[in-house]
């Protein structure tokens, strides 16, 4: 009897991403059966996993989570209703293979007998075929196949993986992700950077409506919105107040930058982080009932009384509440100067937004080279989290070309290249030729006709690029800029 996994998790239990696994099975390295991985596959290909020690799985993990600048998923247990719903199905898998596994050994039984019986008054050819079959049996059955201490840890770490974890597949966008601990199927969703459509969050406006096409949910958070009994009768869930309870499919639809309503809300200050003199960060959090929806790259309207600015957002839309923007000091500047001088924790400032179309291309699963001009790191950051978070990219590579305030993340492009072994980080000094520094870049990359760009700055400095770029090979559509002068 086959053991099938997902692809999602199987890369959860081998500590690789799933972009990494869908590469081995386009080499065909890795075999799967309608997106299902054997156990037998999975052990044949990752012989060197220690499945007994999940400490470096966990390290990676937390290094990941930390460099992403994600909040850690709690480790806690699912719902209670949720968790005795896996343990009883949990038990009825084990129920069932103890009922096969007697099974078999009732027919090892009938067959030994057949044996004896068929035997009697055999002929001598016969009698030595006969118990040449029954020493077969007997010292295959006695023997312990090699590799299975390995299956034994294996299936033991999948089974837990079930148990704190459901994997959800989306229709018809095909978007994959793990709903771990307590979270909802919009957490879940949430979390691995998937836009999927919804509103309050809290089930009382209905934008978060989806189908399930396959498998189990229970309703973890009462919701006010009431659903239709035709609407129930086809499956229909809301997916802020529905846990899956074991893997399941749903249908649900995933938003692009213009899907996106343009939403008004009071954000309150977290901190503001000075890197230096010339920038700093303002982390607001949102309200519980009003998180902003929004895609990385694209950018927000910010006020604090009179004082008004428009900044690309530098956070990850994996980050649930939290915001992050990215302010350059300027002279007349008086938002700037509300940032530098004036902001406490707690203090209100509302936000307006999302705008723009500098986002990711999801359809596309060739490398990119990110390239941040000065403060336009802000919405590379935020670009180069949301594709980490989605596991898009064959490789990233970050080009980050400072101005006068500087890497004034160094550290964390750094912790991305130690967390991701497809990640390379390049930071370039302050020049004053441009040209010189881009043409470097570009020739360090051959076959540009197989990336895509994604650029952020000013409209000279993008300019610039272009040209540069598509002057060494790399197709127009392969070339995405967002500029800073907003």
């Amino acid at each position: 009897m086959s053991h099938l996994l997902p692809l999602s998790r199987v890369a959860k239990l081998v500590g690789q991403s799933r972009h990494a696994m869908q590469e081995l099975i386009r080499n065909g390295t890795l075999a799967t059966f309608d997106g299902m991985v054997e156990l037998d596959e999975v052990l044949r290909a990752f012989p060197e996993v220690k499945w007994d020690d999940d400490a470096e799985f966990r390290r990676v993990a937390e290094i990941k989570d930390k460099a992403f600048g994600k909040r850690v998923p709690e480790r806690v247990l699912p719902d209670k209703s949720v968790l005795a719903a896996r343990l009883a199905e949990l038990g009825d898998d084990y129920a069932a293979a103890k009922a096969l596994l007697l099974h078999y050994a009732n027919v090892l039984v009938w067959l030994d007998q057949k044996i004896d019986d068929i035997d009697e008054g055999a002929s001598a050819e016969t009698h030595h075929a006969l118990h040449a079959v029954r020493a077969f049996l007997l010292r295959n059955l006695a023997e312990v196949p090699p590799d299975a201490t390995h299956a034994q840890a294996a299936i033991a770490r999948e089974r837990i993986l079930r148990i704190m974890s459901a994997h959800v597949t989306i229709r018809p966008s095909g978007h994959e992700f793990l709903v771990e601990g307590n979270d909802t199927l919009l957490d879940g969703a949430l979390r691995n950077g998937i836009s999927l459509s919804y509103g309050c969050s809290n089930g009382n406006c209905g934008e978060c409506k989806a189908r399930v096409v396959s498998g189990e949910v229970k309703k973890v958070h009462a919701h006010d919105y009431v659903l239709k009994q035709g609407e129930k009768d086809a499956g229909v869930v809301l997916m802020c107040a529905y846990a899956p309870v074991n893997d399941v499919v749903i249908e649900a639809s995933v938003a692009g930058a213009r899907d996106i309503p343009m939403q008004k809300l009071t954000a309150k200050v977290k901190a503001v982080e000075v890197f230096n003199p010339e920038i700093a960060a303002l982390h607001v959090l949102a309200p519980r009932s009003q998180r902003l929806r929004y895609l990385g790259g694209q950018n927000i309207r910010l006020s604090v009384g009179a004082a008004t600015g428009r900044y690309a957002i530098a956070s990850c839309p994996c980050e649930d509440r939290h915001i992050e923007v990215h302010v350059p000091r300027r002279s007349h500047d008086a938002f700037a100067d509300a940032v530098f001088d004036e902001l406490k924790p707690n203090a209100p400032v509302e936000v307006e937004g999302p705008f723009g179309e500098f986002v990711l291309d999801e359809a596309s699963r060739r490398p990119i080279i990110f390239l941040a001009f000065g403060a336009g790191f802000a919405p590379i950051k935020s670009l180069v989290q949301h594709a980490m978070s989605l596991e898009l990219a064959e490789s990233m590579d970050l080009h980050w070309l400072a101005d006068g305030a500087g890497h004034y993340q160094d550290n964390l492009c750094r912790a991305w290249t130690d967390a991701i072994d497809n990640f390379t980080y390049v930071p370039h000094a302050p020049s004053n030729d441009i040209g010189a520094v881009l043409a470097g870049i570009a020739r360090d990359y051959p076959d540009l006709q197989r990336f895509d760009v994604y650029a952020a700055g000013s409209g000279t400095e993008l300019e610039a690029a272009r040209a540069c770029f598509l002057g060494q090979g790399l197709p127009a559509g392969g070339w995405f800029a967002g500029s800073t002068d907003i």
